[in-house]
């Protein structure tokens, strides 16, 4: 049972939360000093592990009640009370957004096993059963395979159209994945497990049919960017699945808000990606630049990726942490 001289004790706190959240309304976070930031940051967790007490107590509904909403409150204001402006997107690129990756890498690398769970049953299938790409894959891409012939000369002689669809259709992809995860995640994981089972069908089928150095020197160039940007978009989307079904300290509504923002700051990163790789795949994947030029661009992209992600901003983790608190 909560004690009343408990309760006198914490509200201290809360009333400062209070006045914190009011000044930055009303003149934006960047009013607030940094050790007013690193106190803000303080009193949300503290205000979250007083709200987990409070709901411990039957008769302390009225101050579960308040502290839900103030946690909510904080929420919005560590998250999203910021006005972007085109410096503010160049920082959230630069120097943001590698800490956004590596604090939400547990969705990703789950959203990456997920696929290449489905890239293994797919060729496993195919290599069980030949004649299994003829039920899975559309039958045109199945009789350019059957002719011995790669399906992407098509995309040489409408470059700019193809480089523009492409993008579109990337970022439909990995939106829908980030969608699909207020389903509770099941959409997102079909959607992860469908497209790595693709990628293997094809695989197999295209060695099959001797086909494999030309698939794999067109997906290479471009996959090394669009692959990734389909992991994040599936983390981002487990993200939101995870912040629906295990709210928590917080309600179910507050922390869907929470995961929602923190989802949607993660997908928003591989936009650029998106179009780096569809301007890849229009143009230079399908091409007639020699075979190790493409795996060596692969490679090339492929290790600043590594390095952008994994190196990006390191060296103010620890004065941004207050805005890094999970809800």
């Amino acid at each position: 049972m909560i004690s009343v001289s408990w309760l006198k004790k914490r509200q201290a706190n809360w009333e400062k939360l209070e006045s914190l959240l009011a000044l930055a309304k009303k003149q934006g976070l960047h009013a607030l000093t940094r050790s007013e930031l690193r106190e803000l940051g303080l009193l949300y967790r503290q205000t979250a592990t007083d709200l987990s007490a409070v709901r411990g107590d039957p008769k302390s509904v009225q101050q579960a009640r308040y502290l839900n909403q103030l946690l909510g409150r904080a929420h919005n204001a560590i998250y999203s009370g910021q006005k972007k402006s085109m410096g503010g997107i160049w920082t959230f690129f630069t120097r943001e957004y590698p800490r956004v990756f590596r604090r939400f890498l547990p969705y990703t690398a789950a959203a990456t096993f997920i696929f290449f769970l489905g890239s293994i049953a797919g060729a496993l299938l195919s290599l069980s059963d030949p004649d299994y790409m003829r039920e899975f894959l559309p039958p045109q891409l199945v009789s350019s395979i059957e002719r011995h012939e790669m399906w992407t000369h098509s995309i040489v002689s409408v470059k700019p159209q193809a480089s523009s669809g492409i993008m579109t259709n990337n970022m439909s992809v990995s939106f829908m994945t980030f969608a699909a995860g207020i389903a509770a995640g099941v959409g997102t994981l079909y959607m992860l497990f469908f497209n790595g089972m693709m990628l293997g069908v094809i695989g197999v089928a295209c060695a099959n049919y001797q086909l494999s150095m030309g698939l794999w020197s067109f997906v290479v160039p471009h996959g090394v960017l669009e692959l990734p940007a389909i992991f994040i978009a599936g983390g981002a989307g487990l993200r939101l699945a995870h912040a629906l079904m295990f709210p928590g300290v917080l309600s179910r509504r507050d922390s869907l808000a929470s995961g929602g923002a923190d989802s949607v700051r993660l997908l928003v990163g591989v936009i650029p990606m998106l179009i780096v790789a569809g301007t890849i795949e229009g143009f230079f994947s399908p091409s007639n630049v020699p075979v190790p030029l493409k795996f060596a661009t692969g490679g090339a992209l492929f290790i600043l990726l590594i390095a952008y992600l994994w190196g990006g901003a390191r060296s103010q983790k620890e004065q941004r942490q207050p805005l890094a608190v999970q809800a």
